[in-house]
């Protein structure tokens, strides 16, 4: 089951620019099941109609703190009961200053004084307003008082100027919200994580590569995150940005991949290595400097192909102490193959699923996973999404670690 399913959320919408952006969260929130009440400021509604938070949120959006429909007068009160969290967004520095001060002068502000859940705070302002004395105080003093913050990120602003005051990416503000709800079984931890494919050069214009899109590594690296590791990311040629909050090497080939990993690895400030790549076995023995030409009197092309070095048996074998976790995807007779790669990379964990089984394939949103143990136990998991094996494998790691 998706995590945000039947979460309710309490957005409370700023006015500011950006407040046409929290259409899009509103969106996203809904779409993995969690129930939105919007409560918007009066400045935010001359940038964002009711009209439009109302059809995206499915519910009245609520902005007067003296509303007649409400009978009693405690809009303020009833907004947030049973809320799993308020989230701010866009926050202005105006806002940020009545939360500072505890001001309660209408309904956004009243209502946030009166939540005693946790509060996640999205900022956008122009970059002086955000950089000023006054604002660096009040957001370090909300801080303090557990307020948590996401962003804002660097860009064009839409006065023209450019700088820190964007409202963070709108996945950015999901995943900081999930954060605050997982439990932070990792704190303290460093973990290694590698992930998407590599590319292996022909010439300067062929490669030879597979299917992967980093997908399953990156739901590693949100779980390891929310757990509250240090992630290290070393990842191959993909269309995604790197998690926020990872620190990431991007690579090409897998002898880039090896080298880097073993210079991170044997570092020792890693205490384990989760191993989602899906690694190239061969590269060309001799790339070519210039492009391979078609040959007008042959119709083949003969390649001479070498080893790549192994990087999970490496870790594995200089991983004394730590937790080493393989990925090994297959198609057909997976767990066979699955217990004889075990044997040979000498790994704690191998994750083994078959390519060819429906939900299982590179660039799908699911997964459909056997976890393999050095003791020879094997877990079958059913279809899931690939955040939700990440989750699961995370839980099993963080288990491991702190057994020793």
């Amino acid at each position: 089951m998706n995590f945000w399913y039947e979460k309710k959320i309490v957005l409370v919408v700023c006015g500011g620019i950006a407040a046409y952006r929290t259409l899009d969260l509103i969106r996203t929130l809904k779409k993995s099941g969690a129930k939105v009440t919007v409560v918007a400021t009066r400045s935010a509604l001359e940038f964002v109609t009711k009209l439009s938070l109302q059809a995206l949120s499915g519910g009245p959006v609520h902005s007067d703190l003296m509303d007649p429909i409400q009978s009693d007068g405690m809009d303020h009160i009833h907004l947030t009961q049973g809320a799993d969290i308020l989230i701010v967004a866009p926050a202005t520095a105006n806002i940020l200053a009545k939360m500072v001060s505890g001001l309660a002068d209408d309904l956004a502000s009243t209502m946030i004084l009166a939540h005693d859940g946790p509060t996640l705070v999205a900022p956008a302002m122009n970059v002086r307003m955000w950089k000023h004395p006054a604002t660096g105080r009040n957001v370090e003093q909300l801080k303090k008082d557990g307020v948590h913050f996401v962003g804002p990120s660097k860009g064009s602003l839409a006065c023209g100027e450019d700088g820190e005051g964007r409202l963070a990416p709108i996945l950015d503000i999901v995943e900081t919200a999930q954060k605050l709800f997982t439990p932070k079984t990792l704190n303290g931890r460093r973990l290694l994580i590698t992930a998407g494919p590599t590319h292996e050069a022909l010439d300067p214009v062929r490669f030879i590569a597979n299917q992967s899109t980093g997908k399953m590594g990156w739901s590693v690296c949100q779980a390891a995150l929310r757990a509250g590791a240090e992630v290290i990311l070393v990842h191959g040629p993909v269309a995604m940005e790197p998690p926020t909050g990872t620190e990431a090497h991007s690579v090409i080939s897998a002898q880039e991949m090896f080298d880097t990993s073993l210079a991170i690895w044997e570092k020792g400030e890693c205490d384990g290595a989760i191993l989602t790549a899906a690694v190239g076995d061969y590269r060309p023995l001799t790339p070519q400097t210039d492009k391979i030409k078609k040959a007008q009197d042959s119709s083949e092309l003969t390649l001479t192909l070498t080893t790549n070095p192994d990087i999970l048996a490496t870790l594995a074998k200089k991983g004394a102490g730590k937790v080493v976790v393989g990925f090994g995807a297959e198609t057909g007779n997976a767990l066979v193959r699955g217990r004889e790669k075990m044997a040979r990379k000498g790994c704690d964990l191998l994750v083994i699923n078959d390519l060819l089984e429906s939900g299982s394939g590179f660039g799908g949103d699911t997964n459909r996973v056997t976890l393999l143990d050095r003791n020879g136990n094997e877990e079958p998991w059913p279809l899931l999404s690939k955040d939700a094996v990440g989750e699961k494998l995370i839980q099993t790691v963080a288990t491991m670690l702190e057994a020793g």
